[in-house]
């Protein structure tokens, strides 16, 4: 018996993400994990420990927002309870990206997270990108990690791990994890140059415009724009030598 929201479209799409940040090379053998909303208590994901490039319709997994199997066959990503913090912080979020982008990935190791009001691109697609504190992938410590920062953030790069995405749609949450690997891609680049050049004031404002008059362009594809700049970034803490993520 399936949701509201969980229609073979919907599978179709999620495994075709799947697919799509395998061959980009944002995941990697297990890595990874994606999920839809398809009911205000119910979430339909990815499963545990497959290569997501593999990944069919059938092999998604419903469940509740307290983690209960609702239906598949399988057991969900190891990662559910990141998503499901998620879910239940921001009831606007329908959709949710996990991956390992190596440049991004990159920044998050080294500690840093991709410099604010520099490409118009992720100015208007996401705003600025979190850098959340470590935990252990596929605990509980999700939630205490990511709560300072999701009322005010739809990307985030998760200290010596990868990055999450999160959308209104599956489409919004998939385009704005390919952004943010290439944005961390031109930004290092930049830097090895030699100088990376901010956008002015006045030139971040005229992007964020379009957004407060209401119009589609720039910053309306995030409803948080205004609430970013004053959100915390942290900094991240040694991670445990067991760590891992089985997908």
């Amino acid at each position: 018996m399936t949701s509201d929201g969980d229609t073979a479209q919907t599978r179709a799409a999620i495994a075709r993400v799947c697919r799509r940040l395998w061959e980009r090379g944002l995941i990697a053998g297990g890595d990874g994990n994606v999920s839809v909303r398809v009911a205000a208590d119910r979430v339909l994901v990815t499963p545990a420990g497959a290569s997501k490039v593999d990944v069919g319709e059938h092999d998604l997994v419903t469940v509740d927002l307290d983690g209960r199997r609702v239906d598949g066959s399988g057991e969900a990503t190891s990662e559910l309870a990141m998503h499901l913090a998620i879910y239940r912080a921001r009831p606007d979020v329908r959709a949710i990206v996990h991956a390992h982008p190596p440049t991004a990935t990159g920044f998050a190791v080294a500690g840093e997270t991709l410099p604010d009001g520099v490409l118009p691109e992720l100015v208007c697609q996401m705003g600025a990108v979190a850098l959340v504190p470590y935990f252990t992938p596929g605990t509980s410590a999700a939630a205490t990690a990511l709560a300072p920062y999701l009322s005010g953030h739809d990307a985030f790069l998760l200290a010596n791990h990868g990055a999450t995405t999160l959308g209104a749609t599956l489409d919004a949450a998939h385009r704005r994890m390919e952004s943010l690997e290439h944005a961390a891609r031109i930004l290092l680049v930049a830097r090895l140059l030699g100088r990376v050049t901010p956008l002015t004031d006045d030139q971040r404002a005229a992007l964020q415009a379009p957004a407060r008059a209401g119009e589609p362009p720039a910053a309306a594809a995030s409803g948080h724009t205004a609430s970013r700049t004053a959100s915390p970034t942290a900094a991240p803490t040694a991670p445990p030598r067991d760590g891992g993520e089985a997908g």
